[in-house]
């Protein structure tokens, strides 16, 4: 079966390549039109490469395109074939952009093992051109194929995921600033539907929009209550998937370390990761809220090499934290599995939950993250 995930993977990034070239130059004429329609004479193709060249690298670095991905299958699921496929960047282009403004938040130096955007190309260009990169794909949206009634769907989805997933980013950011912050586990809940999920219920809703079906049905036309809930299955589900995703992501942070990463980065940062919370959370919180505080402050001012990562990290382990948490991160995406399994064409669906686990190759020249 990991052939027809390539297959698939290898049109995606067709698509991605077309709407965000590495070099734009005066040869990519309908693309600069499309885009920003006919340029002033002085905006060249020098300009045009320092707004795309930081979004472009990044790209190419790899990732799993597991967002697109998703929205691809699940258009095939209800019996659409490729007609998701046009609207691809409008989940990885803006996760990307995601990239690259969290790398300058948390001062990361490397993503996917080279120098991060704001490393290597300067803090305001690589700003620049991660906010492009947000608003690149609304272009392909006002040249899709479809009714004016779907494109205005699309648009609301695009700005109502895209204002969530900066909520929850703002959640994240006051309490990795605050030491002394501690959410309770549902708040984190809470911000990683909104960080993480809102992208994966964008790429659901979008899927299901390109395939025809509304809140309302077939385009808005009156269809049983059964077809009129589709799309709220699949987005609630696929929400779930980004929750699951995203507590994974944050375990792996303490343990294996996440590829092109440092293991503990996430301390450095004072991220509240659902390990630190449920730790902070046990008898004795006062003393343990109070390690931790020395503990986030130590690595801030040391970095990942300091003491203190190892042993907050070895605590955790120590206590269960960490296996508990990737244990709820587990269920929530074995639970958005069964949902997947269920559906009539839904085997390369469920499939997908071992493609994010990094079950099978990236498509050819993606390269690795």
């Amino acid at each position: 079966m990991e052939h027809q995930y390539n297959q698939r993977l290898e049109k995606i990034e067709a698509v991605l390549r077309a709407w965000l070239p590495e070099n734009p130059n005066y040869d990519h004429k309908n693309w600069i039109e499309t885009v920003f329609a006919p340029l002033p004479a002085p905006a060249g193709p020098e300009q045009l490469r320092a707004l795309t060249l930081p979004a472009r690298d990044l790209l190419d670095r790899g990732g799993k395109r597991w967002r697109p991905l998703l929205m691809t299958l699940v258009c095939e699921n209800l019996g659409a074939g490729d007609a998701a496929l046009p609207l691809t960047p409008l989940v990885e282009f803006p996760h990307t952009a995601s990239l690259i403004h969290d790398d300058i938040e948390d001062r990361s130096e490397t993503r996917r093992g080279e120098p991060a955007a704001h490393i290597r190309y300067g803090t305001d260009t690589a700003l620049n051109s991660g906010a492009f990169l947000y608003f690149l794909p609304l272009s392909c949206i006002e040249g899709w194929d479809a009714p004016p009634e779907r494109r205005l769907r699309a648009f609301r989805f695009w700005t109502r995921y895209i204002r969530r997933l900066h909520l929850g980013q703002s959640m994240d950011i006051a309490w990795h600033r605050d030491f002394a912050a501690f959410p309770s586990v549902e708040a984190y809940y809470a911000m990683c539907r909104l960080k993480t999920g809102s992208l994966a219920a964008l790429a659901a809703a979008l899927g299901v929009l390109a395939a025809g079906k509304t809140e309302s049905g077939e385009d808005g036309k009156n269809v049983s209550e059964n077809e009129g809930t589709v799309i709220n299955s699949f987005t609630e589900t696929a929400e779930t998937l980004g929750m699951g995703f995203q507590i994974l992501d944050d375990v792996k942070n303490l343990t294996a370390g996440n590829p092109g990463k440092q293991q503990g980065d996430d301390v450095v940062e004072g991220k509240k990761s659902l390990p630190v919370l449920l730790y902070a959370s046990r008898r004795g919180r006062e003393e343990r809220k109070a390690f931790l505080r020395r503990c986030f402050s130590a690595a801030r001012e040391g970095g990942t090499g300091v003491p203190e990562v190892g042993r907050l990290i070895a605590e955790l382990s120590r206590d269960g934290a960490i296996a508990e948490a990737e244990a709820l991160g587990r269920g929530y995406v074995a639970g958005s599995r069964d949902f997947f399994a269920r559906q009539a064409r839904g085997n390369l669906l469920a499939g997908l939950v071992d493609f994010i686990g990094g079950g099978f190759p990236e498509p050819q020249g993606a390269g690795h993250a």
